[in-house]
């Protein structure tokens, strides 16, 4: 009898450490809410499900954060802000409301309420500067039921399902009072304390592993040698302090596996290294500290082996094991398709739908591989997709376990199961240095602020090393120093070496919050100089971020190919686009100041892309005879008017006054977000040129809004000249 295809699900639990060691609280909320959502919601639901198993990658950063906000001790001003009565609130606090408890999924998590959509539009829907100008006609019940709402929305559907009171408090929906409140925080904390203790259960009860990354979730290669970046990116350029500090890396491995068995009672088998970062000397590092079994992604595994993966990508599910220096890991390499369909796809689906498509694509690489002792790895974030799921993905979390543990031809598994059962063919004695994101450290290494990040440890760990000899000695063994005060350097030091800084330095992503990254960052390695009792160096007083003219947030750094849908098939399609944000940029129209968010822009050989991204999807967003214009102008102004009811058209040129069609046929897709494919011959650009773009929306006849208001955005056309400068992407 055949054997089923082994399909291992990870889920990658991980927030970056929030808390500032300068002022001892946390700047952002994110762990906190992401828990009473998230990871509780994860393995309740796996509990909830017959037949379902997983595997749980613990970051232990996190959990030293999710046991601080469970005891109570954390000190966060979100969460004072939202535990105080209203009637104490400042000016100041007041306005904090309004600018910050509608951060989340409007769709989702504000319209299935009457009331905090109500409040969300009394307060300006966002708009800048909008809450300093209505926080006055904010009542005291007003902004209660807003505390609620901000804080009840963020309650996972698994949770609401086992702690009444949440359902309860949604049922009631308005007039909250200050004991409902207090009830809800008392309830959460509830709910806090239990999520560990959950995944201890189910982990005994052998229904998932659990498994861990490096403490503060570091790119382990660069730290073991930042130099190790040029395999992938040749061109890159270096920071100027050439990092080499293996030492870091080892100590991040022991430690977070350390207080991982200090918090669940057991030596964990296997890793997720942070962003699926990896090398030879990482591994080897890994392997030597017990570890069995460690997660990649495929592009890594293709740059491995001789051939790459092949058509059918059958060396993607053959079972791998690294045999390196200081002994044998088993290998597993995330499938990049199925995972991204997970994370961004699927949420747009029909549940039904997407659990049907998800098992028919299981069974087909069952189907074409044949035989036994195949697996495939579906690897991703576990907290950040479900927002974008109604219900937090409950529903389709569990049809998709139910669907296949249900399945003859397929077994839902664990790592360290398909360890013990399955014979592992594939040998690499060599594995390509990089992560999951394009096989390389882009992300995190190259652009000068990112570079300047670097120097920045760099100085500050020489600077503890040669003032503090127990410092020194702590960091050469990776064990805790038993001097306080050299322990919380070396602490310091550690969280600054964390992977999450850097994502967000650079242009290649963007967050409201950047400037509160780079604030932390910038004060983790102040701790340091304030605990040898030196002054900092002045660049840590200054931003490392630094602001972008007129809402541009990067030039495009690569060709892209998006397929033009509507939707956003995965994480890379648009990774290497130019990108403004058009909230910073304005609309002096009435009505429609919050419509659009962004705008993307790149190109390839033959075609120009746009993307347009409103404050919700489109298709929920605008009518069906509104008409969205782009507007281009290079040698002469161009448009093309966009419609939902048509996907195809000619651009068109004004001429004398008329606006006439060019000949340049182009396609676009208006559905979640407006995607539109642009000829290059149509406009004549050729390299180096600058085209200027704005975007216009016409509602029955009336022009409601235009993007930007004052001058249209400057966009830079490199041709084929930027492959050649891809070091980023």
């Amino acid at each position: 009898m055949p054997q089923p295809l082994d399909v291992v699900i990870v889920w990658h639990m991980h927030q970056p450490y929030y808390k500032d060691p300068l002022k001892n609280e946390y700047a952002l909320p994110w762990t906190y809410l992401h828990g009473i959502k998230d990871y509780f919601d994860m393995p309740a639901i796996v509990e909830d499900t017959p037949g379902a198993t997983a595997v749980f990658n613990l970051v232990p950063s996190l959990i030293e954060q999710l046991l601080e906000y469970a005891s109570g001790s954390a000190v966060d001003p979100f969460l004072e802000k939202g535990k105080a009565a209203p009637s104490e609130l400042t000016l100041d606090d007041r306005i904090f409301l309004l600018e910050n408890f509608f951060s989340v999924n409007r769709q989702n998590m504000v319209e299935p309420s009457r009331r905090y959509l109500e409040l969300l539009y009394m307060a300006g829907e966002g708009k800048p500067g909008s809450a300093r100008e209505r926080v006055r006609h904010f009542s005291d019940q007003d902004l209660l039921d807003l505390q609620v709402w901000f804080f009840l929305a963020w309650t996972g559907e698994a949770a609401r399902r086992r702690y009444p009171i949440f359902a309860e408090l949604v049922a009631k929906g308005e007039n909250f009072t200050a004991a409902d409140k207090e009830l809800l925080f008392a309830t959460q904390r509830e709910v806090l304390q239990a999520i560990l203790p959950l995944y201890r259960r189910l982990h005994d009860e052998g229904r998932i592993e659990l498994s861990v990354t490096p403490y503060y979730h570091p790119i382990l290669p660069l730290l073991c040698d930042i130099r190790c970046a040029r395999t992938a990116m040749p061109r890159v350029a270096l920071p100027a302090a050439s990092f080499c500090h293996p030492e870091d890396a080892r100590a991040q491995i022991k430690r977070g596996i350390s207080y991982f068995r200090e918090i669940f009672g057991f030596t964990p088998t296997g890793m997720w290294p942070s962003e699926g970062s990896v090398s030879n000397e990482t591994l080897d590092i890994i392997a030597e500290s017990g570890i069995c079994w460690i997660a990649t992604d495929e592009e890594i595994l293709a740059k491995s082996v001789d051939g790459g993966l092949g058509a059918d990508k059958e060396r993607l599910y053959r079972p791998w094991r690294y045999s390196g220096k200081r002994g044998e890991l088993g290998a597993f390499f995330r499938d990049h398709q199925l995972s991204d369909l997970i994370g961004f796809t699927y949420s747009q689906w029909e549940t039904e739908r997407a659990v049907a498509d998800l098992c028919g694509r299981l069974n087909g690489i069952k189907s074409r591989l044949g035989g036994s002792g195949r697996v495939v790895s579906i690897i991703l974030d576990g907290e950040n997709a479900w927002e974008y799921y109604p219900n937090n993905a409950y529903d389709f979390l569990q049809g998709m376990y139910k669907g296949i543990a249900g399945s003859a031809s397929l077994r839902l598994t664990t790592c360290s199961e398909v360890l013990k059962e399955t014979r592992f063919d594939g040998r690499l004695h060599s594995i390509f240095p990089g992560s999951w994101i394009n096989g390389s450290y882009g992300i995190w290494i190259g652009h000068p602020e990112e570079n300047l990040a670097w120097d920045l440890v760099a100085q500050a760990r020489e600077a503890a090393v040669s003032a503090n000899p127990q410092v020194a000695a702590a960091l050469e063994s990776g064990e805790p120093s038993p001097d306080g005060t050299a322990e919380m350097i070396c602490r310091s030091l550690y969280a600054a070496e964390g992977s999450d800084w850097f994502w967000w330095y650079g242009d290649d992503h963007f967050s409201p919050h950047s400037d509160r990254f780079d604030r932390l960052f910038r004060r983790h390695l102040m701790n340091i100089y304030r605990l040898l009792g030196q002054d900092s160096p002045r660049q840590l007083l200054e931003p490392i971020k630094k602001k972008s003219p007129a809402g541009l947030i990067r030039e495009p750094a690569a060709f892209i190919d998006p397929e033009i849908n509507g939707r956003i098939n995965d994480y890379f399609e648009w990774l290497a686009a130019g990108l403004y944000d058009l909230t910073r940029q304005g609309s002096a129209m009435h009505s429609s100041d919050r419509m659009l968010q962004s705008f993307f822009y790149g190109f390839n050989e033959e075609s120009l892309f746009f993307r347009i991204d409103g404050v919700q999807e489109f298709s929920r967003l605008l009518k069906e005879d509104d008409v969205l214009t782009l507007h281009l102008i290079h040698d002469r102004e161009y448009r093309l008017p966009l419609q939902m009811k048509n996907d195809e058209g000619m651009l068109q040129i004004k001429e004398n006054g008329v606006w006439t069609p060019t000949g340049g046929y182009c396609n676009w897709k208006i559905l979640r977000t407006c995607e539109v494919c642009i000829p290059l011959r149509a406009l004549h650009l050729i390299p180096g040129s600058k085209l200027f773009a704005s975007v216009s929306l016409v509602r029955d006849n009336e022009e409601i809004g235009r993007w930007p208001s004052d001058a249209p955005l400057m966009l830079h056309y490199a041709g084929a000249d930027i492959e050649l400068d891809n070091w980023l992407i």
